[in-house]
């Protein structure tokens, strides 16, 4: 049967977080260089879970010596790593590989210096995950399907989310708008985090992200007509 969430977590949990950041991402870390995908796992991690990077360096060394057995296999009980193009007497090296680094990062306090938007795919949607799920959930191919217009979007995501996220968003949003940035790069950011239909006429990609979070400040729910009634 397969692991229980818990177990998933325990064992496994900051590893699979790992192995998210190679997504799209060459796993080509030797001894003297970080990959990419590394670099942007401990970039990120390093500022919003210092304590995470550790669990990683003991969950990555741990599978590396434990791989799983036929037993496991058989029963379900094991975590897959993804394909990220080697072979599979190479995964355990690699395993290990990332282990030193993560440990040599850790003993020297050695971070990846800041950049000014995220570099890979798994950074931008780590960075910005509720302008991702907006962006992916409610402005995918399927959105001209689903909804008269992009504000009729916006408005069926603020009905159905939570306040708390929906203020989450607007941070995001204003953070994102705050960076000395061209439309090339906004452009990038709204195809990274998962948007596939073009902003409305005629908003740049930035335009209609201020558009947004102006609406999400600004306009608040429709709760029918004034009384007529004192009090």
């Amino acid at each position: 049967m397969p692991l229980k969430p818990i177990e998933h977590d325990r064992r496994y949990g900051e590893l699979d977080q790992v192995m998210r950041a190679y997504l799209g991402e060459p796993a080509d870390d030797t001894a003297e260089k970080r990959s990419r995908a590394l670099n942007a796992y401990l970039r990120h991690t390093w500022q919003t879970r210092p304590w995470a990077i550790a669990v990683a360096e003991h969950q990555l060394r741990e599978y590396a010596r434990n791989p799983p057995g036929r037993l496991r296999v058989r029963l379900g009980e094991y975590y897959t790593v993804p394909d990220v193009g080697l072979t599979d007497a190479d995964v355990q090296g690699w395993l290990v590989c990332l282990a030193d680094h993560l440990k040599h990062s850790i003993d020297n306090g050695e971070v990846p210096p800041p950049t000014v938007l995220p570099i890979t795919h798994w950074e931008w949607h780590a960075h910005y995950p509720e302008l991702a799920q907006l962006l992916g959930s409610w402005y995918s191919q399927d959105m001209p399907d689903e909804f008269d217009d992009h504000d009729a979007a916006l408005q069926d995501y603020r009905a159905t989310t939570h306040p708390g996220l929906v203020a989450r968003l607007c941070g995001e949003l204003h953070e994102l708008l705050a960076l000395p940035i061209d439309e090339s790069d906004y452009a990038i950011a709204l195809a990274e985090l998962g948007m596939e239909v073009d902003p409305p006429a005629p908003y740049s990609p930035s335009g209609w992200l201020a558009l947004i979070a102006d609406r999400l400040t600004t306009e608040y729910p429709d709760y029918g007509p004034p009384s007529t009634t004192g009090g």
